[in-house]
């Protein structure tokens, strides 16, 4: 492998070009879903190629191929040369990249137990042992079990004299249970990802879970529908996932603000502007991207760009001071790149995306914040989001949410909403759990791109505390 990309590094060379890189990507990926007691989906699939980058005349140029031939390396050379050529024809600003050293070395996922070795038969058994739990109530109409795995190993070389190897294992499991009583249906979900073997799915717990899942499920049918006010809002841990994932992991893309992502999934209100003048949040809230998390699904040795994982502050004490970057867009903020550059594979080109964005801890226990709040509303797990394209205005939903009276949780609500604008949401914010409320969850599926590509990102977050929040549908 790495004489294949030595022999295209070399060529770029040979052609003086302003950077080039090339990666050997290899994955292969299984999922198992089960839906109602029937193998929906079951899936093992493999695959493998390489990708060309390469930077002449202020110009991109990429191709790829999954013919893993030195004829074919130099073909997808030319044609990456050829393409950085032609885009070279339309002025545009130059391009300037942050310095990088010469990267080399070796990353692995620690884990246990390869999840590819692990029996199929095991798998599905365990599957089922859930599904006959999540069964057991006749008001539970439809009802989904899945397991997740994903081995991934990447090689890549720069025309720097980059060299580097990294070997990625991937794990995640889910349950989901839908109840219904006539037109009412009500669900409740339960599951994570993480970078980690077969042990992973054993901590998940899920034949331990299934049976909360399904009784929350049916209880919910019986509840009240969250009622209508401004009042404080206590989120949980798997909730801040998606609060930190949409309104900053998103809006400090800095391809968002410089317009390059304008056409798929909007732009960012965090315009240059505003680094280290907004306020974003209360002193209190700080957020990191920090790619070294462990068991991180945003966690690796190097972008894909050779860059080495780091941890840099994205919100600190509640001023914007950071953005993800790349190499190319670094400059534009005077930074260095933050290493935040990953693909979707080998026919792919590097996209900045989000590693792991953390909230760092405060210093309530759970407990004692619900104690501390005398009327309010908790609510946990998301059930469907809604933000424009600024990632300004926002409206989530969540599966379930109780009363909080004078330090007590008490009804069970349903369908549950809160409402608010970014900046305005996280200045209210007087209250987050420590470190050992600290949960870090999995998002498998965050989307990007034109053609689309799929990212792993992690989130390491804790409940937290917001006042004066609308909650419930405004009609």
């Amino acid at each position: 492998m790495k004489q294949f990309l030595k022999r295209i590094t070399g060529h770029l060379k040979a052609k003086k070009v302003d950077y080039g890189d090339a990666r050997i990507v290899e994955r292969e990926f299984e999922t198992i879903v089960l839906k109602n007691g029937i193998i929906e989906a079951l899936t093992h699939t493999t695959d493998i190629g390489f990708g060309v980058r390469v930077l002449k005349n202020s110009a991109w140029g990429f191709s790829s191929s999954n013919i893993l031939k030195k004829g074919e390396a130099d073909r997808i050379t030319r044609d990456a040369l050829s393409t950085a050529r032609a885009s070279a024809m339309v002025k545009s600003p130059g391009i300037t990249l942050s310095g990088l050293a010469p990267q080399k070395g070796t990353y692995t996922t620690n884990f246990k137990i390869d999840p590819v070795k692990v029996s199929l038969d095991k798998k599905i058994e365990l599957l089922l042992s859930c599904d006959r739990i999540l069964g057991k109530d006749k008001r539970i109409k439809a009802r989904m079990a899945r397991l997740m795995f994903v081995n991934v190993k990447t090689h890549f070389a720069s025309t720097e004299g980059s060299s580097t190897t990294q070997e990625m294992v991937f794990s995640g499991g889910s349950l989901r249970a839908f109840a219904m009583d006539k037109s009412e249906v009500q669900s409740r979900s339960y599951g994570n990802y993480n970078q980690a073997g077969f042990e992973f799915i054993k901590s998940l717990k899920l034949l331990d879970n299934a049976a909360r899942v399904r009784d929350e499920a049916v209880m919910l049918l019986s509840a009240k529908p969250c009622p209508q006010m401004k009042t404080t809002l206590i989120l949980d841990a798997e909730q801040m996932v998606l609060q930190t994932h949409e309104s900053c992991g998103h809006p400090t893309e800095l391809d968002r603000v410089l317009g390059t992502e304008a056409s798929y999934a909007g732009t960012s209100f965090m315009t240059q502007d505003k680094l280290n003048k907004l306020q974003y949040g209360s002193e209190i809230v700080s957020i990191v991207a920090d790619a070294t998390t462990p068991g991180g699904l945003g966690t690796f040795g190097w972008d894909d760009e050779g860059i080495p994982a780091q941890k840099i502050y994205l919100i600190k004490n509640g001023m914007f001071v950071g953005y993800l970057t790349s190499r190319e867009t670094a400059p534009v903020v005077n930074a260095k790149s933050s290493g935040a550059m990953r693909a979707d594979g080998w026919n792919r080109i590097p996209l900045i995306r989000m590693t792991n964005i953390n909230l760092v801890p405060g210093k309530w226990r759970l407990e004692d914040m619900i104690g501390d709040t005398d009327k309010g509303v908790f609510m946990t797990t998301n059930k469907s989001w809604s933000i424009d394209d600024k990632r300004l205005n926002f409206q989530f939903a969540c599966e379930l949410a109780r009363k909080i009276e004078k330090g007590k949780l008490t009804e069970i609500y349903k369908n549950p909403t809160y409402a608010g604008i970014t900046p305005q949401f996280w200045r209210s914010c007087d209250a987050l759990g420590n470190k050992k409320t600290w949960e870090l969850f999995g998002v498998p599926n965050c989307g990007k791109g034109e053609p689309g590509q799929t990212a792993f990102v992690g989130h390491g977050t804790v409940p937290a505390r917001f006042r004066n929040i609308q909650v419930g549908i405004v009609k």
